[in-house]
């Protein structure tokens, strides 16, 4: 058969390009194969639902032009569609003295991205989240973070653009691709001719745009995100989304907490290495050819230290066991004990792009494109924030190749009163 464009992924990126192609060009044929059974068996599926702010990313990045639109456009999706949202907000604490300065950057990134952030004093923080520590008395609110429902929101996404009249092919493993004929196999047999191709396969996205001769110098290096649940008759009770300050040269948020829409605190995630693209637990996932090519990767970064790494994997390594990770976590929550922590079935994986030239791992979306294809790369955190606005400009490059940035909006979805702490009302 044939299509017009093809989409090879069907998580919230692929989802969200398909519908803003069958916007533009409504008689458009388009396809989008998904190799599982259903959407969302992955990185979409399996995200901590938090709609980020903005504030972490450098102001002439991707990131920051496209998330704090992405906030909002996604709050707008789950009210329109009466999925629950947790307009719960954010703190910002320094775990250390030596953490006042990193902070000191946030607030400045955060007021240059154009993100609502307010300092609060020891006073302020007690009587917005009396749980948290503060090593130095301060900590940023940022009321624009908010915690989204990604399985209900896939699921209404997928639905809206069948109804549009988008082709969506669950069980559809790509096998071959003959980018010269335009031509993709699938694993059952099934030809398929395209216009042109949108690879948007998340954690396979490098693999895939090897296939067509794209990006090679680019490889996936995935990190395992391990989570505990904070028992619900512990006691300790959050209002908002708690996380530390981050030294803005670093790769990880480190450990935090997040408050499902199910009512659920979730405590994580770790960002320990993943031996496989798909390596959940166990073995399961593991290919042993792609887990020697992932560890070699690794050990040049642990030996250039490149941002940072030596000191993060240490970090992260401890974090991996009960006693290290309950460690992290009493640093911002003290009162936090052994036996106020569960296991939770919770894992996902972050799909972080390394460039083999530079040795390092990538900060920011790459979109690689050539004459028939383009390819979403390192579409890790917050691209689920950011997913309508990545749309589009994902549809501005295939019009109009070196397209620049999407369009912006002058408004926000988070309650500005510092006492309206948990609201899953509309703005």
């Amino acid at each position: 058969m044939s299509s017009d464009f093809l989409i090879i992924g069907a998580g919230i990126i692929g989802l969200a390009i398909a519908r803003e192609l069958k916007r533009r060009q409504p008689a458009a044929s388009i396809v989008v194969l998904e190799k599982e059974a259903e959407p969302g068996r992955h990185s979409s599926g399996r995200n901590s639902g938090v709609l980020h702010s903005g504030l972490y990313y450098a102001p002439d990045s991707l990131k920051a032009r496209l998330c704090r639109q992405g906030a909002l456009e996604m709050a707008a999706w789950h009210v329109e569609h009466g999925i629950p949202l947790n307009r719960c907000g954010k703190i910002l604490t320094p775990l250390a003295v030596e953490d006042a300065p990193h902070m000191e950057r946030l607030y400045a990134r955060a007021q240059g991205n154009g993100v609502r952030v307010e300092k609060l004093d020891a006073q302020g923080l007690k009587e917005l989240e009396p749980e948290t520590r503060s090593a130095t008395g301060a900590a940023l609110w940022i009321p624009g973070a908010a915690v989204g429902t990604p399985a209900d929101v896939l699921k209404t996404l997928a639905d809206e653009v069948r109804k549009a009249g988008v082709a969506l092919w669950n069980n559809a493993e790509l096998a071959r691709v003959d980018a010269a004929a335009r031509q993709v196999t699938l694993k059952h047999g099934e030809r398929i001719h395209f216009g042109y191709a949108i690879n948007a396969a998340g954690l396979h996205a490098d693999r895939i745009a090897h296939q067509f001769g794209v990006g090679r110098h680019y490889v996936l290096l995935p990190f395992k995100g391990l989570y505990w649940k904070l028992k619900a008759d512990a006691g300790i009770r959050l209002h908002h989304l708690v996380y530390p300050v981050m030294d803005l040269r670093t790769l990880t948020l480190g450990i935090h907490t997040t408050s499902a829409t199910d009512g659920v605190i979730y405590l994580g995630p770790t960002a320990v290495p993943a031996f496989g693209r798909e390596h959940y637990q166990g073995l399961h996932g593991v290919r042993p050819i792609e887990a020697l090519r992932m560890l070699r990767d690794l050990v040049r970064m642990f030996l250039h230290d490149s941002e940072g790494y030596r000191q993060q994997a240490w970090q992260e390594g401890r974090r991996y066991f009960r006693r290290g990770f309950l460690e992290a976590v009493q640093a911002l929550l003290p009162n936090v004990h052994a036996e106020h922590l569960a296991p939770a079935a919770k894992v996902g994986l972050h799909p972080r792009i390394f460039d083999r030239r530079r040795g390092a791992l990538l900060k920011d979306f790459i979109i690689e494109q050539d004459a028939h294809s383009l390819h979403i790369l390192g579409a890790t955190s917050p691209a689920w924030t950011s997913a309508f606005p990545l749309a589009r400009h994902v549809c501005e490059h295939i019009e109009n190749p070196g397209a620049s940035a999407p369009e912006k909006q002058e408004t926000d979805f988070a309650p500005h009163d510092r006492t309206a702490r948990t609201s899953d009302a509309p703005p």
